[in-house]
C-alpha cells in the first residue's frame, strides 16, 4: 500500500523555466537604469544560457554577465542579492498543482518533498507557491548537508516519514537525481516529463500532475 509521496522541487511542482523568464525580465526592468544600455531580449536570453536550467549557481552567472556586458555601476554581489530577495516573487506552479496535493491529502497520504539547493532560498519559493502546509517533512540539500541523488537523503524522508521505502513514490524531473535515486533505495520512481531527456527508466512517467493520484490507485491495486 502506497502511504508517501515525496516530490522534487523544480521543474516537479514549481514550473522554474517560466519563473526564471518572468524574474529576469522583471530584473532588466528594475535596474534599467544601470544596465539598459543592454537590450533586454540579449541580456535575458544569456542569463538564461548561463544559468543552465539552474544547474549552475548565480553567483558564477552574474560574475560573467558583469564581464560580458561590461557592467560599471553594477556588481555582481548586487546582483545575486537581487536574484536571492526577487526570486519568490515570479514562481510560476505547474497547473493543477494545489488540487492534486489537496486529492492526495483528502486520500490520507503523507506528502514529504526533497529538493537540492539553498536552504532559505528554496524555502522562500515552497511558501511563495503556498504549498508548504501540505507537506509532512521537507528537506533542503543544503540544510541536510546531503544531496539527490544521495541515498542517505531519501532515507531520512522516509525515517521522518514513519514509511518504508516500498509504500513510497518519489516523484521528479531529473532521470538520475529524482528517478533512479528514489528507485536505488527502493521506491517507485515517477518521471515527471521534461523536453530535456527521453528514454527514461522510470515506474511511471506522467505529464500533468494530475495523473499522479490515478497513478498510486494503479499502484495500491497490485499490493
Amino acid at each position: 500500500m502506497i502511504k508517501a509521496a515525496i516530490f522534487d522541487l523544480d521543474g516537479t511542482l514549481l514550473n522554474r523555466d517560466e519563473s526564471v523568464k518572468m524574474f529576469i525580465g522583471r530584473q532588466y526592468d528594475r535596474l534599467s537604469k544601470l544596465i539598459g544600455h543592454i537590450p533586454k531580449e540579449k541580456y535575458v536570453t544569456r542569463f538564461i544560457e548561463l544559468d543552465n536550467r539552474g544547474y549552475v549557481w548565480k553567483d558564477k552567472v552574474y560574475q560573467q554577465l558583469v564581464n560580458e556586458f561590461d557592467f560599471v555601476n553594477l556588481t555582481w554581489e548586487e546582483l545575486l542579492q537581487d536574484y536571492l530577495s526577487e526570486f519568490k516573487n515570479n514562481c510560476i506552479p505547474f497547473p493543477n498543482l494545489i488540487r492534486m496535493l489537496e486529492e492526495l491529502k483528502s486520500n490520507n497520504l503523507l506528502l514529504g518533498m526533497i529538493t537540492n539547493g539553498y536552504g532559505q532560498f528554496q524555502m522562500d519559493n515552497i511558501m511563495a507557491l503556498g504549498i508548504d502546509k501540505y507537506f509532512d517533512v521537507i528537506l533542503i540539500s543544503e540544510w541536510e548537508g546531503i544531496k539527490k541523488p544521495d541515498p542517505r537523503i531519501f532515507n531520512k524522508a522516509l525515517e521522518k516519514l514513519n514509511v518504508s521505502a516500498n509504500e513510497s513514490i518519489f516523484m521528479g524531473d531529473h532521470p538520475k537525481n529524482d528517478v533512479i535515486g528514489a528507485k536505488k533505495v527502493g521506491m517507485k520512481g515517477i518521471w515527471k516529463k521534461d523536453f530535456q531527456w527521453d528514454n527514461v527508466d522510470a515506474d511511471y512517467i506522467v505529464d500533468d500532475l494530475m495523473e499522479l493520484p490515478p497513478v498510486i490507485e494503479n499502484l495500491n491495486k497490485s499490493y
